[in-house]
């Protein structure tokens, strides 16, 4: 490659690596006018302001703010999926590896108490390709978590539904927007730990197990 190829290969890296960054802020400003005022009430002209950027000029990257909901949820999901497939291979123990499915969603979620709640109560207001994808995003996942429970099932003989375990478990993590509280609850590692003891003693116990 040329001098001036590679200088146009850098120039358009550094470029793009700007616009990532802001894109990111955008993300970030765009979870907390949600997170407090509701996807609903929340206007482009709050998230302009917020952002520090001219109505047009938030409109020329974004044609709506559902195009926006749509972007943090995509990136969430995203991230969190990564997230996990550097973590699985770390261990084969089918044990470890829902320990490590409810650590990675905890952990995470917990350092975006805001984008978990705008998660929660916007669950159902993207419509369109934009809905069905995220949604298409979201079936992936569950369905990771949902293929780990089956690894256990097998790997000891346990008789639940994966996927009515699966929900129960969900249930039970997406809800720590409501309550937790860092100042008094347990960081989110140990509370990460805390909630899979509780949750595999359950599902051990349905089967007359007392292992765990």
């Amino acid at each position: 490659m040329g001098v001036a190829a590679t200088t146009a290969v850098l120039g358009q890296t550094r470029r793009r690596s700007r616009f990532d960054r802001r894109l990111a802020r955008i993300l970030e400003h765009a979870t907390n006018i949600f997170c407090d005022k509701g996807y609903e009430r929340a206007s482009m002209r709050d998230l302009s302001r917020a952002c520090a950027m001219s109505l047009a000029g938030l409109y020329y990257y974004f044609d709506s703010k559902e195009r926006l909901l749509y972007l943090i949820e995509k990136e969430l999901f995203e991230r969190v999926t990564e997230l996990l497939d550097q973590k699985l291979p770390a261990t084969t123990d089918p044990e470890q590896r829902v320990r490590l499915f409810i650590e990675n969603h905890i952990t995470f979620f917990l350092a975006k108490q805001k984008a978990m709640k705008v998660l929660a109560q916007e669950d159902d207001v993207l419509t369109g390709n934009m809905g069905s994808e995220i949604a298409a995003i979201k079936r992936d996942y569950y369905r990771r978590c949902t293929e780990l429970l089956e690894e256990l099932r097998c790997a000891k003989g346990l008789h639940f539904k994966s996927r009515s375990i699966a929900m129960a478990l969900f249930g039970a993590m997406n809800c720590l927007h409501t309550w937790y509280n860092p100042k008094v609850d347990s960081p989110p590692r140990l509370l990460a730990k805390e909630i899979s003891d509780i949750f595999l003693c359950g599902v051990y116990a349905k089967n007359g197990s007392a292992s765990i």
